[in-house]
């Protein structure tokens, strides 16, 4: 298993791509951009709801980021892009990509997250512990990010949206998990993974109260799933 952390030679082209189409192609809102540490790591723990979300956070993190993305990701006409930039598939348990992504905090680079794991309706309700583990591994401080516009109520998860979309990042303040001393093994990682999808959805709860953009909250991946599973 592979413990080094990826280049930075791909986010250096990767992010002006990402920027092009947040800022050129789509019309993005970007906040607390000085809520990303100017130097040193970072978790950028973001919800996810559409296909764009990737690359449009990628580019306007004011720093070189990399992002942990699921495998299936990194096939077709992106699986050379995505190896080009540097992001970090997770495959299988999600060890190696865990492994790359504390190295690359350990260099004092930026790590990205969709602690949700999959697009639906970016309430962040559920959320997986990846971005939790880092955090306490590293000692790294947690941006809860969140992101709207780039899918609507009622729009497929793999939406491209039209020229122009109003889209809206909106980085919250840097978090340091605090965690009792007391707690340890699988409860320290339960508390600390609550601790991450708390400071999500309360930064969630901020943007949407300053905004006319909404969640999509409908969750099209789930729903298909549990239509196919039924008897």
């Amino acid at each position: 298993m592979s413990t080094k952390a990826p280049t930075h030679w791909g986010p250096r082209w990767s992010r002006w791509v990402g920027r092009g189409l947040a800022r050129g192609y789509w019309n993005t809102e970007v906040r607390g951009r000085t809520n990303i540490p100017k130097k040193g790591p970072g978790i950028v723990v973001v919800n996810h709801v559409g296909f764009i979300d990737g690359p449009v956070v990628h580019g306007v993190i004011p720093r070189l980021n990399y992002f942990l993305i699921r495998a299936d990701m990194f096939k077709g006409p992106l699986k050379p892009l995505l190896h080009g930039a540097a992001q970090i598939p997770v495959e299988g348990d999600g060890r190696s990509a865990l492994a790359k992504g504390l190295a690359v905090l350990r260099r004092g680079d930026i790590v990205g997250v969709f602690p949700e794991g999959t697009r639906g309706g970016g309430t962040a309700e559920s959320v997986h512990g990846g971005a939790a583990w880092l955090a306490v591994q590293s000692g790294a401080p947690i941006i809860p990010t969140a992101l709207l516009g780039t899918r609507l109520p009622g729009e497929s998860v793999n939406l491209w949206p039209k020229p122009r979309r109003k889209l809206l990042v909106e980085f919250g303040e840097p978090i340091h998990l605090d965690l009792a001393p007391e707690l340890k093994g699988r409860a320290r990682q339960a508390a600390a993974s609550e601790h991450v999808a708390a400071a999500l959805r309360a930064q969630l709860d901020k943007t949407l109260a300053t905004t006319t953009l909404v969640l999509p909250k409908d969750d099209p991946i789930r729903e298909r799933r549990a239509a196919t599973e039924k008897p």
